[in-house]
């Protein structure tokens, strides 16, 4: 029988965004960036009260179809644990449908807050595990959950079973930064994965297995190695006609030397590097309406009591 929570009860949860594929790692390496939400969960008498501010005010629901508050209910129903009822206060910072994995966040902070409220009954890879399958990927998720840069994989067993989801740490260099340039505009995961060809060929996929091995080194050594590490032939080209002003962006950026890349399914642009991007090429994108943010490599997600 679930045990229940007691009334009162509540937990805080800060959330790193992130970064994915950063170039050739597609669906497999993610980076967790110092962009944060915050969500508070307490555990009331009855019912369900939501309350988003910040970036997604007024745009997402707030109800039981909120991101936070599914993840929530699969934390606690793995936990084995049950509320009368929630009251969550998301405060938002993460760009919503812009590559900076806010729906991961989204899935992390629920998990995690409701294993915090169970007493910390699951581990970390029961975590990933649980909030990727709202994904469908652990590159976001396990950035977002382990901090630094990860390196993700998925086993879908053969027997029709539920895929699983992994994902090991990787130390990234302490010189790195990035610098984020994000569009005025939405991006939806789906639709931009819907340009991509089914196959794609051999030549291009060595290159894409070569270039991750490059970064790698680069993010864990080899710093100078960020522009060859970051080149990808998988799924960039063929994002560039949806995705015209960041495509345009990265081949600025590439052409004078900067680690560009296509944040996730876009449209931000992200740049890693150990120097900062010149500021007269930031101002000229703030002039064109582009959002600029300087960023650092983030920790891993955080929960206290409230």
């Amino acid at each position: 029988m679930a045990t229940e929570i007691p009334v009162g009860r509540k937990v805080r949860v800060k959330v790193p965004g992130s970064s994915a594929n950063l170039g050739p790692g597609f669906d497999s390496l993610g980076l967790a960036l110092s962009i944060y939400d915050h969500v508070e969960v307490e555990v009331i008498d009855s019912g369900l009260e939501v309350e988003v501010t910040g970036e997604g005010q007024g745009e997402v629901p707030l109800d039981e179809r909120h991101l936070v508050v599914r993840a929530i209910r699969a934390g606690l129903k793995k936990a084995d644990v049950i509320a009368r009822g929630l009251r969550v206060r998301c405060n938002n910072s993460i760009p919503q449908s812009r590559g900076l994995g806010s729906s991961a966040a989204a899935a992390v902070s629920g998990v995690v807050a409701a294993n915090a409220l169970a007493g910390d009954v699951l581990d970390t890879d029961t975590i990933i595990q649980l909030a990727s399958t709202f994904e469908g990927h652990p590159d976001n998720v396990a950035a977002s959950v382990l901090g630094s840069a990860v390196v993700s994989w998925t086993n879908i067993p053969v027997d029709g079973t539920e895929p699983t989801y992994h994902a090991s740490p990787v130390t990234v260099h302490p010189d790195i930064r990035a610098t984020a340039l994000i569009p005025n505009s939405h991006a939806s995961t789906e639709a931009v994965r819907r340009v991509l060809p089914s196959d794609i060929p051999h030549l291009d996929a060595r290159f894409n297995v070569s270039r991750t091995g490059v970064l790698l080194v680069a993010l864990s050594k080899d710093p100078s190695l960020l522009w060859e590490g970051t080149r990808d032939r998988m799924h960039q080209p063929f994002r560039a006609e949806v995705l015209p002003i960041s495509s345009e962006w990265v081949n600025r950026l590439r052409n004078q030397g900067y680690p560009a890349f296509l944040s996730g399914a876009g449209p931000t642009v992200l740049v890693l590097s150990t120097e900062p991007v010149e500021e007269a090429l930031l101002q000229e994108a703030r002039d064109r309406g582009i959002r600029v943010e300087e960023l650092t490599v983030a920790g891993p997600v955080t929960v206290e009591d409230a």
